[in-house]
């Protein structure tokens, strides 16, 4: 008869207590273990990779959504410069090509780029590169007199800086001090 012990040990699937152990079957039992532990760790593997398959995938697919978005609204801008050179009348290619600017102005407002103001203010190399001076006698040393190419900021990172003219004071009232 087997003890209350005996009984519990023998339904959790452990050796009996008095009963010799059978160690065969014990390296059978942890041996099939093992191997559904290995199952399970290369069905998460497997569950891993396509995860990381399917959110590479759904990037790729918003990638691609945003450029065509993007690239679409280039293609009015475009529409518009095909119809202003059309015109053989000098002033409605004019009319065109401003129409085709605003265009591309409303474009680039519409995904948060902005120029950035800088003529008539202080000369500031976060936003601008100097590619010249001018000698002026009506502007402070270091303000910016004319913008060669316009700066842009998306947000609040600049996208380009502006190519500018800084004034240069002329120095007692002499235009070209070097020519003498």
């Amino acid at each position: 008869m087997e003890t209350e012990a005996q009984t519990a040990a023998s339904q959790a699937g452990g050796p009996t207590v008095g009963a010799p152990p059978d160690l065969t079957s014990e390296l059978a039992a942890a041996k099939a273990l093992a191997d559904e532990r290995y199952k399970e760790l290369q069905y998460a593997r497997a569950d891993i990779e396509n995860v990381r398959k399917r959110a590479q995938r759904i990037a790729d697919e918003r990638l691609l959504h945003g450029r065509k978005q993007t690239l679409g609204k280039f293609l009015t801008v475009i529409d518009n410069l095909q119809r202003a050179l059309a015109h053989e009348d000098s002033e409605a290619l004019r009319g065109g090509l401003q129409a085709t600017l605003k265009g591309f102005e409303a474009l680039l407002q519409s995904e948060g780029v902005k120029p950035v103001e800088i003529v008539g203010k202080p000369f500031d190399p976060r936003f601008a590169e100097a590619i010249g001076t001018r000698e002026t006698p009506e502007a402070d040393d270091d303000i910016v007199l004319d913008e060669a190419q316009r700066g842009y900021l998306l947000g609040d990172d600049l996208l380009r800086p502006a190519s500018v003219i800084v004034a240069k004071r002329v120095q007692n009232g002499q235009e070209h001090p070097e020519a003498e």
